[in-house]
């Protein structure tokens, strides 16, 4: 049975050229980037040709660029890092309630520490109001953490908007950036965010490589303590085989960004509207708004999200019900509740997110499977279901 994958949202495959490169690195590149003689220099060269081009792709220099080991640190050094490290007596942080779990779990951990936090609402497009940041400032604010593209539905934050809020409050702005990055051009992205998160699975990396954007100027914590690798802010021995593999990923998404983006479009909006055309009481959770090129939010009303994942991944197509770290969660996505869907419209919502391999072959296969999977749950619903 041929299998087609609809989550890469959740992880990307690695690329041929990325691999090549990673494998390359693991087999040339044998010093520790700390190291002071011919092999570790050999390393750290490589090491910071790496970061050049990861800098390149969110518009930054870089000296600015600290690898961590995906997204999830960058963002919880982000987030604690700065906090941490203000000196203020009260502190307070405003972020929104649709972030990732590395954000809110992070801003969780402040909360229990003493430090007051906001957490924003979005309209029904899933957007946060930029006036919504300004009212919420206080003098004890010390940083604003609103995410650039939001991993279940899509949508698109103005974060330039946001930061130029920030920056005349003199607050530091935190952007969680890994599913903005290798799918939107950030080329202004380094000039006004203060904080940006990047994991390199989401663009065709290994896993276990990612990197925190930081500028200069800001004052961080670091998480660990042990080195003084990555100026001081993230200790221990950098991977350099998969920064490597990171910094060719950042080459080529910044490379193929235009058409690959299209093309992604012309798919998704030809998924959207067959299965809205073919399959009553269907919808587009975030529709309305602005979105990743690649992402679709559908709800299936009268049919459960995670029987319906488990009928597609028999017919052979992969997809999801939201975030892979909350695979599992009994509650339904935080995301589409903040949208202001019932608890049961969005159980009954599936993320198709595609890539490079998927084809309109591919898309034609998986309207077909969904139209045959929603009808056969539909007849087994308990409950009957008028659409």
């Amino acid at each position: 049975m041929d299998r087609f994958y609809f989550d890469h949202n959740a992880t990307t495959p690695v690329s041929a050229e990325v691999l090549a490169a990673y494998t390359e690195a693991l087999r040339e590149l044998c010093g520790n980037a700390s190291s002071i003689h011919a092999f570790g220099q050999q390393a750290r060269q490589r090491l910071e040709e790496a970061r050049g081009r990861i800098a390149r792709l969110v518009g930054a220099e870089a000296k600015q660029v600290v690898f961590t080991s995906g997204g999830t640190e960058a963002n919880n050094l982000a987030v604690l890092g700065v906090v941490r490290a203000s000196r203020r007596g009260r502190r307070h942080v405003i972020t929104t309630e649709i972030e990732h779990p590395a954000v809110l779990a992070s801003c969780a951990a402040l909360e229990r520490e003493g430090v007051d936090v906001t957490y924003l609402p979005v309209n029904g497009a899933g957007l946060v109001d930029p006036d919504e940041v300004r009212r919420a400032l206080r003098p004890e604010t010390v940083l604003i953490s609103v995410m650039h593209a939001n991993n279940e539905i899509g949508v698109i934050q103005p974060i330039e908007e946001i930061a130029g809020i920030a920056r005349q409050a003199d607050v530091v702005f935190h952007s969680d950036g890994v599913q903005a990055a290798g799918r939107l051009a950030l080329d202004g992205v380094g000039g006004c965010v203060d904080l940006y998160a990047i994991s390199g699975h989401k663009f065709h990396a290994p896993k276990g490589i990612g990197a925190l954007m930081l500028r200069g100027s800001v004052a961080i914590e670091p998480l660990m303590y042990g080195g003084h690798q990555e100026r001081d802010r993230r200790p221990g021995t950098v991977n350099v085989p998969a920064a490597v593999a990171m910094g060719v990923a950042a080459e080529a998404a910044v490379r193929d960004l235009e058409s690959e983006q299209a093309r992604l479009a012309g798919l998704r909006d030809r998924l959207e509207s067959m299965i809205l055309d073919r399959i009553p009481g269907t919808g587009v959770n975030g529709g309305g708004a602005p979105r990743l090129a690649n992402t679709t939010n559908i709800y299936f009303d009268g049919v459960n999200a995670e029987a319906l994942l488990i009928a597609l991944d028999l017919k052979g197509f992969a997809v999801s019900t939201g975030s892979a770290c909350s695979s599992g969660a009994v509650e339904p996505s935080h995301v589409l509740t903040a949208l202001g869907l019932s608890r049961d419209r969005a159980r009954a919502s599936l993320r198709f997110s595609l890539g490079r391999a998927n084809t309109v072959e591919q898309v034609e296969a998986l309207v077909e499977a969904l139209v045959e999977a929603v009808a056969h749950l539909r007849r087994l619903s308990p409950v009957a279901v008028h659409v």
